[in-house]
């Protein structure tokens, strides 16, 4: 999974877009270190191999150390178990202290004696300083203490970009959520397409991150030919997140033109291990070559951050919409000709299968005697049908209460 993030070199280069209200875009070289920490931190966690554990702990106390983050050094130190340096703590809060004051100076004096503009990048300054020491309910108040300072409704974007990555570094969905919902707002008053379309990837990776891959997926498939969101991720980590949430969610005609046939994915689809052999042996229906991708694409997918609670939920899916497609194709098959399809047991096949048909997830039924799994597709005419009855009941029952209490 590092191969992908690391490859930042792969994304369009960043540019700085004049926007409608005369204030430049946020100028991005590559992704926030924030984030690069909130990586290493969550690798530091999850791994296994003790190694290569220790080399994450040693990376991410490394980070720390060099750039002052007292407050992520207590945080962490009592996640992951670790003997807290007082004398390193002590060091690291004294140079944050000092820093802050010559902040605080340099606000004192462009209010005193500089415009609006050096008093607003006085009080940015010192709200970027917080965000990136990691201590969020500090950033938080000084970003809110920049906005009043701030005209501009491209920059008040910018702020809440800044409060967005911090959300994603914390994975705080409640801040997450309100400050999207703000950002949409201040879109409305004025803001430019190019902002609103990095906030697209933004809202993508936090409905991804909180299981909703269908809307996720639409929104990473809007971005595609327009990506510039370089301080969340690379392109093909961009292009990683959105293959896989397609995969699961569309249909196999919409799947084909916006991701199979789509030259954005095709350009960098070959630089991601296995994926391209994930997508397209699905498309083509070569169900043993997508079991051996599936594989290790989904290690990858437990280790990434956003996606890791959720690697049971996507290889269920994937291997729920490969069984659907494979069975779309016949009115009945033999198990043992479908396990060879997929390169799996007979056996497994069966505690598979049933699994889902218990649940409702695929469309047929298995014949254990014979060794023939038979589908039984359902008639859209009747369910609606069904379905219609079924709502009409409900509205009844309550019109006949209502007229009860209407009467009493």
């Amino acid at each position: 999974a590092q191969q992908w993030r690391r490859a930042s070199d792969l994304a369009p280069h960043s540019t700085t877009t004049m926007v409608a209200d005369n204030t430049p875009a946020e100028e991005v070289e590559g992704v926030d270190p924030l984030l690069e920490l909130a990586e290493t931190r969550f690798l530091a966690t999850v791994t296994e191999d003790a190694g290569s554990k220790q080399a994450h702990i040693d990376a991410l106390l490394k980070d720390i150390e060099e750039n002052d983050r007292a407050a992520l050094y207590e945080q962490v130190a009592a996640a992951l178990g670790l003997i807290l340096d007082e004398a390193k703590l002590q060091s690291m809060r004294e140079k944050n202290v000092a820093e802050l004051k010559t902040l605080d100076e340099k606000i004192k004096d462009a209010e005193e004696n500089l415009g609006e503009t050096e008093v607003r990048e006085a009080y940015l300054a010192k709200a970027e300083y917080y965000k990136r020491l990691g201590d969020k309910q500090k950033a938080l108040e000084q970003f809110e203490a920049t906005e009043k300072k701030t005209v501009a409704v491209g920059q008040k974007m910018d702020l809440v970009f800044s409060t967005l990555r911090l959300g994603l570094f914390y994975l705080d969905f409640d801040l997450l959520s309100k400050h999207m919902q703000k950002q949409k707002d201040l879109f409305n008053e004025g803001g430019d397409w190019e902002r609103k379309n990095r906030l697209k990837v933004y809202e993508a990776v936090t409905l991804m991150a909180t299981r909703k891959f269908k809307e996720a997926a639409e929104l990473f498939l809007d971005s595609i030919s327009t990506f510039t969101t370089n301080e969340l991720m690379s392109y093909n980590t961009f292009i990683f997140y959105t293959v896989l949430t397609a995969l699961t969610s569309l249909d196999r005609p919409v799947l084909k033109a916006k991701v199979v046939d789509a030259p954005e994915v095709l350009a960098v689809i070959k630089e991601i291990p296995k994926l391209s052999e994930l997508l397209y042996s699905f498309y083509n229906c070569d169900y043993g070559e997508f079991f051996r991708a599936f594989a290790e694409v989904s290690d990858a997918v437990k280790m990434d951050r956003y996606l890791h609670l959720h690697y049971r939920y996507f290889m269920r899916e994937a291997r729920i919409v490969a069984y659907t497609q494979f069975l779309e194709s016949y009115k009945s098959v033999t198990l043992q000709s479908m396990a060879q399809a997929f390169g799996i047991s007979d056996d497994l096949l069966d505690k598979e299968l049933s699994r889902f048909i218990a649940v409702g997830r695929l469309n047929c039924k298995i014949d254990k005697v014979a060794g023939v799994v038979e589908t039984n597709r359902p008639d859209a005419k009747n369910a609606l049908y069904q379905n219609t009855i079924k709502e009409g009941d409900m509205l009844l029952n309550r019109i006949q209460k209502l007229s009860r209490v209407i009467v009493l």
